[in-house]
């Protein structure tokens, strides 16, 4: 949602930047007051001016300083006043440049983002008493249970053969076991351990033990891992609760000492992902379909759960791989949801273009650690960020999709996606999206320069990129509104794309996985029994209650495979593409015939093929033949009603 009539506070930071506040005004961002000198100072008035226009008028406010975000917010929160700003970093993503005197339109596309609400951001809790399992091989296991054995509730479990001397100070647990499986999370662990055995009391040279047993389970908040095997769970980082040694960092022991005694009480964390069980096209009646979201998850938060799939919220680490493959939008990125953030995006090209921008905008995609470090570091240290590139923060480069970069695109701004040269988590869910838009977009003759991933830590690095001679004109732009749903956005963005492209195509052919094709039905084998429109999950395949008919809409498939699996006459052949012409017709029927119609009562109930085709089968059957048999073919010309009634007023018994 738009703050429609912003207030906008805008700071030179005691004379050392040069807001362009015309371009401010041209946009709709006019400071309120002139451009301030120090408005976390001597300009403070001009923040409580802003608050009660902004509260009698019902506006909201843009206060163009990200330095002073806390100082400000706590100032809002001890007034008690119900206010939730918006920030700009005017600094580091702005004015820190060597190309400061043109920022006055980037200015204004950053204050746009900024006026956009964000929805509230729901959370899962985490609750731990500190209940800790330390696994370790040697005696170090030990000493890390010594320096927290008065701040949490330790026990040891060894490897068996571990070498380890005991202290008579010692006040926890020692046991030696084999871990064979692990699961759960920060004050939820569980732990199924082989050969398992508690160590004797009072050992004299070194712990013994007594017949180990397997199966044994152990229940904790947290687990600290130091034998340096293989780790307990896939993108061990990720997980909440799991401290993992790492032998190549001296002093990596006391360090998670201090990490550990700080995980007891209660611990909230954002609810990245949401799922629309509806729009889900994992399984249909035990038949496979998606599993894009299974098959990239890096922490294992998604599995499968019958006909949909199950997300586990304490586990999700948020990377958003799942979201940007998902080909319906069954799952969403709540932080913030896709239609908040085409949103944004639309707003800042706007106010970009209102505030007088001339050159080629560039969208730059950075995450909240990697990228925006990296894009404060050349501030602070190089020539900063060009006036046409406009940085947008996301939690995770991977939530982005092909839906939010298309967009981009046809909104008329080129799109670099700032990634770290040694991501924390694999890129493939981006690498396919990149390589889909490519397919789509390379034969409508737009350059593979519109679409970068940009993977360096190297500051001088991303600003040289950024000041590469673009030699192509500025593309046409589209203005168009975004749905607020991804696949909605999707099409729409596309077919824009398409409409103002360079070499404009009617239909793309797409490699297979691709998320948009056609259904292509061998009429001589479909017996329109309707099997596939019952089976498909994006409502692609419908029927027609009035005739027997098979309709296809295009623009809704998801290429899932489930009809192609579901149809017992094997009639169903799928090819992925991406044809705009039939993305423009919402129905278009694959098949049809005539009905058969009742001979007791008229009513059409079948298809005259599949009724004539079954009677033809049955005709030299001996239990159609003579007098009884013909009543038996007769029965089969009526529909289910009359077939009933024919039966009692007859007494016919079908296998007499």
């Amino acid at each position: 949602m738009t703050r429609h009539s912003a207030c906008s506070l805008t700071c030179n930071c005691l004379g050392s930047l040069m807001p362009d506040a015309a371009a401010l005004s041209r946009a709709g961002f006019a400071p309120m007051g002139g451009v301030a000198t120090e408005l976390c100072g001597e300009d403070l008035n001009l923040v409580s001016d802003a608050v009660g226009a902004a509260l009698q008028e019902g506006r909201e406010l843009v206060i163009g300083c990200r330095r002073k975000e806390s100082f400000f917010r706590d100032l809002l929160a001890g007034s008690e006043i119900d206010l939730n700003p918006g920030f700009v970093d005017v600094h580091a993503h702005a004015l820190w440049s060597d190309e400061a005197a043109e920022a006055g339109p980037k200015l204004a596309a950053l204050h746009a983002k900024a006026a956009i609400e964000l929805p509230p951001v729901t959370t899962v809790s985490y609750t731990s008493q500190g209940v800790t399992l330390i696994l370790g091989r040697d005696d170090r296991a030990l000493e890390l249970a010594r320096a927290l054995q008065g701040q949490l509730d330790v026990t040891v479990l060894l490897q068996p053969g571990a070498e380890a001397l005991p202290r008579s100070t010692d006040a926890f647990p020692v046991a030696q076991g084999l871990v064979k499986k692990a699961e759960g999370w920060l004050g939820g662990f569980k732990l199924v351990i082989d050969a398992y055995s508690l160590a004797h009391p009072a050992p004299r040279s070194g712990y013994g033990f007594g017949e180990g047993r397997d199966g044994a389970v152990s229940n904790c908040d947290l687990v600290i891992d130091l034998t340096g095997a293989a780790p307990l769970f896939s993108a061990h980082d990720l997980r909440p609760g799991y401290l993992r040694d790492d032998p190549a960092r001296p002093g990596v022991v006391a360090e998670l000492a201090l990490k550990a005694a700080g995980h007891i009480g209660t611990f909230d964390k954002e609810r990245f992902v949401s799922l629309n069980p509806g729009l889900c096209a994992h399984s249909r009646n035990r038949i496979s379909g998606c599993s894009n979201c299974v098959d990239l998850c890096p922490t294992g938060a998604i599995t499968p759960g019958g006909d949909v799939v199950s997300i586990d919220p304490m586990i999700c680490a948020g990377c958003g791989q799942c979201v940007a493959a998902c080909p319906g939008g069954a799952i969403s990125y709540d932080l913030p949801p896709v239609g908040t953030l085409a949103e944004q995006l639309r707003a800042m090209l706007t106010a970009y273009e209102t505030a007088g921008g001339t050159a080629q905008p560039v969208i730059l995609f950075a995450d909240s650690k990697h990228g925006m470090a990296l894009i404060e570091l050349s501030a602070r240290l190089g020539r900063g960020l060009p006036a046409h590139v406009l940085p947008f923060e996301v939690n995770e480069l991977t939530r982005l999709g092909p839906d939010t970069l298309a967009a981009t695109l046809a909104w008329g701004a080129d799109v670099v996606l700032l990634a770290p040269e040694r991501p924390g988590h694999p890129l493939d869910g981006l690498q396919a999206t990149l390589r889909l838009i490519g397919d789509l977009t390379g034969p409508m003759g737009y350059g593979a320069e519109r679409l970068v991933l940009l993977q360096t830590d190297d500051p001088e690095v991303l600003e040289s990129h950024l000041r590469q001679p673009r030699g192509s004109a500025r593309p046409a732009a589209s203005r168009f509104l975004p749905p607020s749903d991804k696949r909605g956005l999707m099409t729409t963005a596309l077919t824009e794309l398409n409409r103002l492209a360079p070499a404009s195509r009617s239909l793309v052919p797409l490699a297979k996985g691709a998320p948009f094709g056609a259904v292509v039905l061998d009429t001589s084998a479909c017996t329109l029994c309707m099997a596939c429109a019952g089976a498909c999950p994006a409502g692609a395949l419908i029927d027609n209650p009035e005739t027997p008919m098979l309709r296809f809409t295009e623009s809704a498939c998801l290429q899932c495979g489930i009809c192609e699996a579901t149809c017992p006459e094997k009639a169903i052949t799928l090819t992925p593409q991406a044809d705009f012409t039939a993305w423009d017709q919402p129905k278009r029927v694959l098949h049809e015939e005539e009905p058969f119609c009742c001979t007791g009562c008229g009513k059409g109930f079948g298809t005259r093929s599949g009724i004539e085709r079954i009677m033809a089968k049955l005709e030299g059957h001996w239990m159609f033949t003579g007098a009884r048999g013909n009543t038996g073919i007769s029965m089969l010309t009526l529909c289910e009603d009359c077939r009933v009634k024919r039966a009692a007023e007859a007494g016919f018994e079908a296998h007499h």
